[in-house]
């Protein structure tokens, strides 16, 4: 009940619409009612609606059904049912640390994940979050119930058949589908893949000696890959259909065919970003809204002439607020110097500090503390909102990480296959390093595995004061 009144307080008081919601909306509503997965284009009354390959067909079909039964536009419908599937994904992510730790972690794991306020937060917004952390919960869970199976978790035993039965298959195709329901939302829904991939090659090595345990580990993760990437075979189809052209996910600026891709720009800004606050003032509004130089941080410029070069690029683009291939190419030309001058900072500095602040910052991005909460402009109600949000994320954090660094992995009390957990937090942050927005939602996917983490934490601490 905690559960569900604390995610019905977001939707009451801060349900959040944006523009990628409107997006997903408009190829929600003409798949459904025109049967063309398209955009609607203004000025065009020969050809309303143009196909799209822009966004993956997964959350738009989850809106087209809820479209098709509580009318075209229904958000407060989205909503809500969102919120039925967030509440779910705290029972399947309890179900994965009673699997992997204890029943007592289970509860604990429970708790933290019905009251945190970052995963009801994205219950009461039209985004892909709350359905790609469920089916990544749902993977896990499902991973963890098909290692159970497995030599590597304790059954020395097996029967005749070997543990490559019935029950075992339809585990890992249930954690296939499950992920490929995370690609069919989201890109990179397929860092999970890789990361249960990369896990069941460290075990079939592990394993190399017992020829049987590696055959097994080897169909498991055959059934995983092809399950989970066959689901992009009539997308795929689609695409090079009717767009003519190969594309099995989405475009990787969320771009159409013709239109110009920003490349120099941003190479430029990954040269100097590294905080969520540049992604709002600077980054988003291009193109389509001036960019101020007085909010560019002091790392993006590095001496006189540099300066110079830049304050007269951004002039010349606030014009017309209109990226064209000459500015776009003088950003590059900005990109390619200063990478040359600082190449440890662009490739290793940088990523390092964005995957930071998307792992550390306030997660307020859609409430309405500033950007910059850090300089405690907003009224003192923002103000201990955005503090006391970091603190408890800070919190969740540090209880998983201590949960490792103890060693908690290595007792029998502490959590079973933690390796799998490791590998999924490291691939989707190695990865999320590369990109030049760092928004903080990026990584609520990994909160599953966090929860998991910081429950074996609080359990075992609890086990061990019991009498």
């Amino acid at each position: 009940m905690a559960a569900l009144a604390l995610r019905l307080f977001f939707f009451f008081h801060f349900p959040a619409v944006t523009d990628d919601s409107h997006i997903y909306a408009n190829l929600a509503t003409n798949w459904l009612q025109h049967g063309v997965y398209g955009q609607t284009r203004g000025g065009q009354p020969e050809k309303q609606i143009v196909p799209a390959d822009t966004r993956l067909p997964g959350y738009p079909a989850f809106l087209a059904c809820i479209f098709w039964l509580f009318g075209a536009g229904n958000f407060k419908a989205v909503m809500l049912t969102q919120i039925l599937v967030d509440l779910a994904t705290c029972l399947i992510v309890a179900d994965f640390a009673r699997r992997a730790v204890s029943e007592r972690a289970a509860r604990i794991a429970f708790v933290l994940a019905a009251l945190c306020p970052f995963l009801a937060n994205y219950a009461a917004a039209v985004l892909t979050e709350t359905l790609e952390i469920f089916f990544t919960a749902l993977a896990l869970d499902c991973a963890a119930a098909a290692l159970n199976r497995m030599p590597e978790a304790g059954i020395e035993n097996q029967a005749d058949t070997g543990a490559l039965n019935r029950t075992y298959r339809r585990l890992w195709a249930a954690t296939g589908a499950a992920i490929a329901a995370c690609i069919l939302l989201r890109p990179d829904g397929g860092i999970l893949l890789a990361a249960i991939a990369l896990y069941l090659a460290a075990l079939a090595w592990r394993h190399r000696v017992d020829k049987k345990n590696v055959a097994d580990i080897l169909v498991a993760g055959i059934i995983v890959v092809v399950i989970a990437l066959a689901s992009l075979a009539p997308w795929t189809i689609r695409n090079f259909r009717t767009l003519h052209h190969f594309q099995p996910l989405a475009p990787r600026y969320a771009n159409e065919t013709n239109e110009l891709v920003s490349r120099g720009f941003n190479r430029w800004v990954k040269t100097w970003i590294a905080d969520y606050a540049s992604v709002e003032e600077i980054y988003w509004n291009v193109p389509g809204d001036k960019i101020d130089p007085e909010k560019l941080p002091s790392r993006a410029i590095d001496d006189p002439t540099q300066r110079d070069e830049t304050l007269a690029v951004i002039a010349d683009y606030n014009q017309s607020q209109d990226m064209t291939p000459e500015l776009d190419s003088r950003f590059g030309n900005l990109a390619a110097n200063r990478i040359r001058a600082h190449p440890v900072r662009y490739y290793f500095v940088l990523p390092l500090l964005r995957v930071a602040d998307m792992w550390l910052r306030p997660r307020t991005e859609i409430l309405p503390p500033d950007v910059r909460w850090w300089e405690f402009n907003d009224d003192t109600k923002q103000s201990v909102i955005a503090v006391g949000f970091g603190l408890l994320n800070l919190a969740y954090v540090a209880a998983a990480l201590l949960a490792l660094i103890l060693g908690q992995a290595r007792t029998p009390s502490g959590i079973r296959w933690a390796g799998l957990l490791v590998s999924f937090l490291l691939l989707r942050s190695a990865f999320l390093g590369t990109l030049e927005n760092p928004e903080p939602r990026y990584t609520l996917e990994c909160y599953p595995a966090i929860i998991v983490l910081a429950a074996s934490l609080v359990a075992n601490r609890d086990a061990r004061h019991l009498p």
